[in-house]
């Protein structure tokens, strides 16, 4: 394996683990009208575990104030056995059977085939599941995100974006660019702006020096006068301008109120605060991403894809890396139980054969 082989192959697999250690950590509080950062604040005083250095912990026994999810038990630390299904890893694991299918010539009809053959119904929600259902009625795209879909502007996209970024490595527009055509499916607007965002974010962080140059890089593949590339240059200024984490935050919220806490646009303020105040840090990136509240799960995992390319696999603390076992359950047909290095390896095989 020749040096720059290996840099990519433990980039990748920083990726992977990234993007499963921080779903697993936000997992258990993903609920963001009830886990505002107000509460996950005091969930994590009383339970001693500020700073957060590891996966979330149980809740106090002496507390019945605190609702989790139910999967809960298998999230926190001493629980984590391999990770839990969820539709963040799901959509990450359906982009590479995508790809190794189809090639990254693939049509956005045949991202609808492929979740009709793969990925249960039941295991979609919001926009993909109004897309879903949209294709199982024999709509075709655009259509399909059009057509009785109230979400489309909502974070689903965004998360299935992560294979365009692995794959393009430091070519954030082509990564975008296969996002879009993905994205279409079930998203309009800012829908589609966050999944060709995140893409782009992720391809940039392999040869970005630091978390800002990657979010540089990734503003420059989406439309100026957006509402999403609004609210992350304003995120950034406001971090310029020498405001902490917690103001920056506040700030944001107020300027996004109403869009609720599923939406890209606040979801993409809490992820953009999380990668610049943890300064390229895997643990603080992504602990403070999910203390930032809103679509916990989703923002933990993306943050963490970002950064576990950003510092590799090998970098990441073995608090996140060592539960995880390996194993990665999934909804995907035929893929639960997958090895993640096996996933990553793939992956390096698609990102490193001639783009067509």
């Amino acid at each position: 394996m020749t040096p720059v082989h290996a840099e990519l192959a433990d980039r990748v697999l920083g990726g992977w683990i990234g993007r499963i250690a921080g779903n697993m950590l936000g997992k258990p509080i993903e609920r963001g009208d009830y886990w505002t950062r107000d509460r996950i604040e005091r969930y994590l005083r009383q339970a001693d575990a500020l700073p957060l250095t590891d996966y979330l912990p149980e809740p106090p026994s002496w507390v019945e104030e605190f609702q989790l999810r139910p999967e809960w038990q298998r999230c926190v630390r001493g629980g984590v056995h391999g990770s839990c299904r969820d539709d963040d890893v799901d959509y990450a694991i359906l982009g590479l059977d995508l790809l190794e299918t189809h090639g990254f010539g693939f049509s956005t009809e045949q991202v609808g085939e492929l979740w009709l053959l793969r990925l249960p119904y039941l295991q979609t929600f919001t926009a993909e599941r109004a897309a879903y259902r949209n294709l199982a009625n024999g709509l075709k795209p655009p259509l399909t995100a059009t057509y009785d879909n109230a979400y489309q502007e909502w974070i689903g996209a965004l998360i299935r974006a992560d294979i365009f970024g692995w794959t393009c490595p430091g070519a954030p527009r082509r990564a975008a660019a296969l996002a879009r055509r993905d994205a279409v499916l079930s998203h309009t607007g800012n829908g589609v702006y966050g999944a060709m965002w995140a893409a782009a974010l992720i391809a940039a962080a392999f040869t970005a020096p630091t978390p800002r140059a990657a979010l540089d890089a990734a503003l420059g593949v989406i439309p100026s006068s957006s509402r999403l590339a609004r609210t992350v240059r304003r995120v950034l200024s406001l971090h310029d301008a020498g405001l902490g984490w917690e103001e920056t935050l506040a700030t944001s919220e107020e300027e996004t109120l109403g869009l609720g806490w599923i939406h890209t646009v606040p979801n993409s303020a809490v992820l953009t605060a999380g990668l610049l105040y943890g300064e390229g840090d895997f643990t603080r990136t992504i602990a403070l991403t999910v203390r930032g509240g809103l679509d916990t799960d989703s923002n933990g995992a993306t943050a963490g894809s970002v950064a576990g390319v950003l510092c590799g696999a090998k970098a990441i603390p073995a608090q996140w890396r060592d539960p995880l076992e390996d194993r990665v359950r999934s909804a995907v047909f035929g893929f639960d139980g997958s090895h993640i290095s096996e996933l990553a390896a793939r992956t390096v095989d698609l990102a490193e054969v001639p783009r067509v």
